[in-house]
């Protein structure tokens, strides 16, 4: 029997591509909505219900709104907005941070898929705290290298203007007033005692990300280098699918370079872990609409039903 899936927002970057991914997909039943009733709440409300799987790919307020349209007790949500990431009752998209969120997800009915730069951020702070290597009161610092289409569709219209201003053809940091949405996030599933520095950056290219994270190794618990710290993500995510730990060779890192449209188009991440004895970087290297948006999404729907956890996603490159 197929699964019925309705996109509250299909019509959105995020929506999109997980319309895209149920090409060629023969155990889902798309719900489709009448293109002048996307807004109306009756008839989203209808859809959402008749749904065994709901994404919404919605601002906040409007997420907030169709899970208060929700009746049906059967039914399941996935969010890919801010809105309920840190709401309790939500589980966290994460599955490979432990059995806990694995299990979470399997048998939940609301589950709340990570940000983008926090998928980053989380991947490497995550199991540094878990396996108490990072201190919580850590003065933690994160620079994060992202395309365009994670902002949106107007951001994405203003790229591909050819009458753009000049600023659109470089890098432009942002958020510097230190709120970025995704910081809530960040604190609470990493379970650090400060907000950390975040710097985002925005770049002119479409998609794929770099989120790094530097520190210090003497601030670290044990006599931590690059070595003992790469053999702890490797122990970490052994078994993972979708996160790989690169080695010290590793070719992308050997050339002293890591774009951050490297994993465009793939459905996993990456993470590195560069530097010296005294100072490491961490770096995590995906997709911003994969592993950072609507491949995460799918990856969710695919633990709640119970087929294969990258069915319908791509893993093979890279």
């Amino acid at each position: 029997m197929k699964a019925k899936v309705f996109i509250d927002g299909s019509e959105g970057t995020t929506g999109l591509r997980i319309d895209e991914r149920f090409q060629g997909r023969d155990d889902v039943e798309i719900l489709k909505i009448d293109a002048e009733k996307r807004k109306d709440p009756q008839e989203r409300k209808k859809l959402i219900n008749a749904a065994d799987i709901a994404f919404l790919c919605l601002p906040d307020a409007a997420a907030r709104e169709s899970v208060s349209l929700v009746e049906n007790d059967n039914v399941c949500i996935i969010d890919t907005s801010t809105a309920h990431r840190t709401e309790i009752g939500w589980a966290y998209g994460f599955p490979e941070l432990s059995g806990e969120h694995r299990g979470n997800i399997v048998k939940g009915k609301r589950i709340a898929v990570p940000g983008c730069h926090a998928t980053g951020f989380i991947s490497l702070v995550y199991p540094l705290i878990s396996e108490g290597i990072l201190p919580k009161d850590y003065p933690v610092v994160s620079f994060s290298l992202t395309g365009y289409s994670g902002a949106g569709k107007k951001a994405i219209a203003a790229y591909a203007d050819k009458n753009r201003p000049r600023e659109f053809s470089s890098a432009r940091e942002y958020a510097l007033s230190q709120q970025h949405k995704h910081l809530k996030e960040m604190q609470k599933v990493t379970g650090l005692s400060r907000t950390p520095l975040f710097s985002p950056i925005i770049d002119d290219y479409y998609s794929g990300m770099v989120v790094s994270v530097p520190l210090y190794t003497d601030m670290l618990h044990g006599a931590q280098t690059p070595e003992s710290l790469r053999e702890l993500f490797g122990r970490y995510y052994a078994g993972q699918k979708f996160v790989q730990v690169c080695s010290a060779d590793d070719e992308t890192a050997a050339s002293g370079f890591l774009p951050g449209n490297g994993l465009a188009g793939w459905d996993g991440l990456k993470v590195y872990v560069t530097g010296n004895e005294e100072r490491v970087v961490l770096s995590a290297q995906f997709d911003n609409l994969g592993k950072g948006a609507s491949g995460a999404a799918i990856q969710c729907m695919n633990l709640v039903l119970g087929c294969s956890e990258d069915k319908g996603l791509n893993l093979e490159r890279a």
